[in-house]
């Protein structure tokens, strides 16, 4: 279990250090967080209320890049790729397996609203083009892996 936990916050570490230098993440450590992330709630749940959450975590997935795809398209008149990038779209689908329905809906809003404080403070004298989404959401949700194994948050899975 340390082990599992252990790669798991290596992983969260490295999208957040490639995507905010380099803009690009090595896609073998999506599927590494999702598998990770993934046991780490089957552990947590009973079989059935786990892939029931996923399900109902994909096509919360579906319904919002659905949304973001025809925001793309009919607004800003741009592809869905210049919208949002690859590796953002592959963690989403890692961190997808990794909560219970609830949780994944809440922490995953969170994430992007912290990912736009962090955004704005960060780059608050730089123009930059494009925002580490990816990068940003990875440090989210370590920090909430950490606050949970410390103690800080009580259910992590059940909500």
């Amino acid at each position: 279990m340390i082990l599992i936990k252990l790669i798991l916050i290596i992983a969260l570490v490295l999208v957040f250090i490639q995507d905010y230098k380099e803009r690009q993440v090595y896609w073998v450590l999506f599927p590494i967080i999702g598998i990770l992330g993934g046991m780490l709630f089957y552990q947590n749940t009973l079989p059935e209320l786990f892939l029931v959450s996923i399900q109902m975590n994909l096509l919360f997935l579906v319904v919002l890049l659905l949304i973001i795809y025809l925001y793309a398209k009919l607004k800003l008149k741009t592809k869905f790729l210049n919208t949002l990038g690859l590796g953002d779209l592959f963690l989403f689908l890692a961190i997808s397996v990794s909560f219970s329905t609830i949780s994944f809906i809440v922490l995953f809003i969170s994430a992007i609203i912290f990912s736009l404080v962090l955004h704005l403070f960060i780059s608050k004298n730089k123009k930059t083009a494009t925002v580490p989404l990816a990068g940003y959401m990875s440090l989210f949700f370590l920090i909430s892996y950490l606050f949970y194994w410390v103690g800080f948050v009580d259910d992590f899975y059940r909500l």
